[in-house]
């Protein structure tokens, strides 16, 4: 693994080449998983909620779930259909997707883990701050936490289908960037044509990790390295949480 405890700002936005690449690679990565990628059994069946990125709806995460299931998991859609961004302020609008996390840590009597792809990441992070008590585990694909203000080209999308910043202060920034208090990992591309790869980096800790993939931004959930991860990180028993070990990283189902 790349050194993941320089990524101070300031960050720079990906290129424009990498950005007009984005939709040509994840078709490549999408067909690529659908030829490399083997779900084994190896869950425990504790469930897992994916949250989509901006503007994803449902089916964008459809794979993914389905790979999850496969492996051994309970994967649930987020249940709130396109994601546009938060709508009104943003702590209230949380409380929904907090009490969706609750709710099947009541029904289950298993912790939750929560996976979250680009903005979807942010939900996953602020809902284990909210109530940890209920989350196991927080991973995030391509979600630029340190880098909200600026440095993607997210921000664009996110005013056309939102229009609403104004929420976004300094100390809401700040807030966002802060670690949940459950094991996070944070997985990143340095190809990434979105978001700034260093604005997705997590500062490593005993309970917090960042892996570097090779996927596009929009072929996060479907890349077949990123299953390979996101499995393996699901797969560990509760309780006992370790970074990922690089062998662990590179070996292919």
């Amino acid at each position: 693994m790349s050194s993941t405890d320089s990524y101070a700002p300031p960050f720079e936005a990906p290129s424009l080449s990498l950005l007009a690449m984005e939709p040509l690679r994840a078709a490549f990565d999408f067909c690529s998983s659908k030829l490399a990628s083997r779900a084994e059994h190896v869950g425990d069946g504790h469930p897992v909620v994916v949250y989509p990125g901006l503007g994803g709806a449902p089916f964008t995460t459809s794979h993914l779930r389905g790979f999850l299931t496969r492996s051994g998991f309970e994967a649930h859609d987020w249940g709130r259909g396109i994601n546009t961004g938060p709508k009104g302020i943003f702590d209230d609008w949380l409380s929904d997707l907090q009490a969706h996390t609750s709710e099947l840590h009541a029904r289950t009597g298993r912790k939750v883990s929560l996976v979250g792809w680009s903005l979807g990441g942010i939900y996953a992070r602020e809902i284990a701050k909210r109530c940890p008590g209920s989350v196991r585990q927080v991973i995030t694909l391509g979600t630029p936490f340190a880098s909200l203000g600026g440095a993607n080209h997210a921000g664009t999308l996110y005013k056309l289908v939102n229009g609403d910043t104004s929420q976004l202060t300094p100390a809401l920034q700040a807030r966002l960037r802060e670690c949940p208090p459950v094991p996070t990992t944070a997985v990143y591309s340095k190809s990434d044509g979105v978001v700034s790869w260093r604005g997705c980096i997590e500062k490593k800790s005993d309970r917090s990790e960042s892996v570097e993939v090779t996927a596009s931004h929009l072929g996060m959930v479907s890349h077949s390295q990123v299953l390979r991860v996101i499995v393996n990180r699901l797969a560990l028993p509760e309780g006992q949480w370790r970074p990922l070990r690089r062998s662990e990283r590179l070996a292919r189902p």
